[in-house]
């Protein structure tokens, strides 16, 4: 036998136990767990997407023998299947939430709240390695204590937020904090690797602004402090720039923007083309003003078009695995998975996308620019 050859070492994609944004709620019973999530998620302000991960007490509970989707009109999906926990395939499924309640009486989770319910010490004491990430701690009843074996082992519990369970708004606003410090960092990835046949010449060469359009548009998202690559092909020498290879190759923009998540799935990528001129830093302004990172991408489209713009748009990393699934499909259009997905839409003049793919758009385009 040969020796053995190791997997291809890639970038982790961050996550708890289940997803990447996750809090355990421990101390009471799983009734006021449920109805405390509840509260909360109904009093959110910010625009998020929210589960919530518990386990059933009916141990009579039958599995079935098909898997049941039953949609109606208004959208609402329910649903029951045969599932087992998985810690691979639940971050897959948890992926597309920007955050996810746990109930602590069953499963852990990377950070916690901690509920004081005085009825609940042992319950608590049983699971105490369980509570070395709490974020803030509520009362269930004005007379309810902090136990005093729980803060030999963590005596920071007193420094923390401490509300009661009434204060709705006040956990509401923490959650919200805690949703807010994980939305992802943005990138830049200038989309240098087509091979402009119908130009004859690297659209991303020509030069509209004094410079090469490619150095005209990192230089822009540069100056808006993204760290920006270029999105090339392997056999493109290009010095002294950023740059991420296509690894998923001759799909085109499709296959620029999985690279780009490949190289980093934690962050969310503002796409650019080089054969969009009449982009500039007042449009990438509004692109990120109207950001929504609940959605899986935020993106330009004409007033007048159909359409949104794939190679105008900021991509959040809850994008990555359902453009994995698409590509499954025999599927490497970007616009396709915008189309049939939740997105943000920023509607600009149609004048803005103007595409340039031949000498005559380019000319066409140096006479606007100069008059």
């Amino acid at each position: 036998m040969g020796k053995h050859r190791k997997h291809t070492k890639l970038t982790i994609k961050n996550n708890g136990n289940f997803a990447l944004n996750e809090i355990a709620i421990l101390g009471s019973n799983c009734a006021v767990i449920s109805d405390f999530v509840k509260n909360i998620t109904q009093n959110l302000k910010i625009s998020a997407k929210i589960a919530f991960l518990d386990a059933s007490h009916n141990e009579e509970e039958t599995v079935p023998i098909f898997d049941a989707f039953t949609f109606n009109h208004s959208g609402k999906l329910a649903k029951q299947s045969s599932t087992k926990i998985n810690r691979y395939n639940d971050k897959i499924r948890f992926s597309k939430y920007d955050f996810l309640f746990i109930n602590g009486n069953h499963y852990r989770g990377e950070q916690q709240i901690l509920i004081l319910d005085n009825e609940k010490e042992a319950s608590v004491l049983k699971r105490i390695d369980q509570l070395d990430n709490v974020q803030f701690v509520v009362k269930l009843n004005d007379d309810s204590q902090y136990f005093d074996l729980m803060l030999k082992r963590y005596p920071h519990l007193r420094n923390l937020n401490c509300y009661s369970i009434s204060d709705i708004n006040k956990i509401s606003n923490h959650i919200e904090k805690i949703i807010q410090q994980k939305i992802p960092k943005i990138q830049g990835l200038i989309l240098a690797g087509g091979k402009s046949i119908r130009m004859g010449k690297d659209k991303g060469l020509l030069a509209y602004y004094g410079k090469s359009q490619r150095d005209f548009a990192m230089e822009m998202l540069e100056k808006l402090n993204f760290k920006t690559f270029l999105s090339v092909r392997k056999e493109q020498k290009i010095k002294n720039i950023a740059t991420i290879e296509d690894t998923f190759l001759g799909l085109g923009p499709f296959g620029a923007i999985c690279s780009a998540f490949q190289h980093d799935p934690n962050s969310a990528w503002l796409v650019l083309a080089t054969d969009l001129p009449f982009v500039d830093e007042k449009i990438i302004q509004q692109l990120l003003q109207k950001r929504d990172p609940s959605k899986i991408a935020t993106a330009i489209k004409g007033k007048d078009k159909q359409f949104p713009e794939p190679l105008i748009t900021i991509w959040e990393p809850k994008a990555y695995p359902i453009m994995l699934n698409y590509l499954s499909q025999g599927i490497s259009c970007p616009r396709k998975v915008l189309i049939n997905s939740d997105i943000e839409i920023v509607e600009i003049d149609d004048s803005y996308i103007t595409n340039v793919n031949t000498p005559e758009d380019f000319e066409l385009v140096k006479k606007k620019l100069n008059g």
